[in-house]
């Protein structure tokens, strides 16, 4: 009997919906377990569990240890994007920010991304930086009332990561990392130390027994939403286009709001229901400007010797 062979665009689909669902549940997944676990100490375990079963997987396939420079640079981007930026997030929902509106900041990151490029010496075309106004609009919206209003200290907090997101991702990209998935295991360790760490410092301590949502929470964070995600996400970078790998980053609020609202009990005004569309337009124009809009030729006349 003959086996088929699975279609080529199969394991990109299944990649893409990793993306799409499995980190836009996050938001909701992880506003479930702060209600067990203080904030950073459950972001610390989700990481140092995720990075140490990866790190075991890596070591038993003989992948071989990075170098040190390689280690620290991604011990570094581990910090900025995961500690801080996903800590930030985390720190917020403790603090009651919706899910979906933390998941709709987040969504900012691209446009945070094409700042720190431009920095950085990385050419900007006009349609992106229209898409950068455009974004400014959305969260000043989405700032000006409703919950973020009630609580600036979480918003603050949700953007902070998001530059530290956005930098460490400018920056990983001109340093020397760790090859494939060991950057990601190397990241995850150093994000996981350092948030038990500063979990230890700022006197979290259990409160009681983790509940059974609690703990399934922090194992679907740990399994789904870092091992497998990223391991997607890592597949997409290889195989496909990077405005089409970095989709997710306008697809996941649409997830988590929808995800908030119909199993969370959470409610979006009128104004902050056209603050998300208008983040979303904004980071379309961002991440999918050069292909909507392309630039023109330019031609150029030969010289005759």
């Amino acid at each position: 009997m003959k086996l088929r062979r699975i279609p080529a665009w199969l394991p990109l689909l299944a990649a893409l919906f990793s993306l799409y669902f499995i980190w836009g549940s996050t938001y909701l997944v992880i506003r479930i377990g702060v209600e067990s676990w203080p904030p950073m100490m459950m972001a610390g375990l989700r990481f140092l569990l995720a990075g140490v079963v990866l790190m075991a997987i890596l070591l038993l396939r003989g992948e071989k240890l990075p170098s040190l420079k390689a280690t620290k640079n991604a011990a570094i981007i581990g910090v900025l994007l995961l500690a801080m930026g996903n800590g930030a997030v985390t720190v917020a929902e403790h603090q009651h920010v919706p899910s979906g509106l933390a998941a709709v900041m987040v969504a900012t990151v691209p446009l945070f991304a094409m700042c720190f490029s431009r920095m950085f010496g990385i050419q900007t075309r006009w349609i992106e930086w229209v898409g950068i106004g455009v974004g400014l609009v959305g969260i000043l919206l989405l700032n000006s009332g409703g919950h973020m209003a009630g609580n600036p200290w979480g918003a603050l907090m949700i953007l902070a990561g998001s530059m530290t997101w956005a930098f460490g991702s400018v920056w990983g990209s001109r340093i020397e990392l760790p090859q494939g998935m060991m950057a990601g295991a190397v990241e995850m360790l150093s994000a996981g130390i350092v948030l038990l760490l500063a979990s230890t410092l700022s006197g979290e301590h259990l409160t009681g027994t983790p509940t059974l949502p609690g703990i399934l929470a922090l194992g679907y964070l740990s399994l789904f939403g870092s091992i497998i995600a990223i391991n997607a996400y890592m597949f997409l970078i290889r195989n496909v286009t990077p405005a089409v790998a970095t989709s997710y980053a306008y697809v996941n609020p649409v997830v988590a709001v929808l995800l908030g609202i119909g199993f969370a009990g959470e409610t979006l005004s009128s104004r902050e229901w056209l603050a998300l569309a208008i983040i979303v337009f904004a980071v379309v124009l961002v991440t999918l400007g050069k292909y909507l809009f392309p630039a023109k030729p330019v031609i150029k006349p030969i010289s005759r010797d």
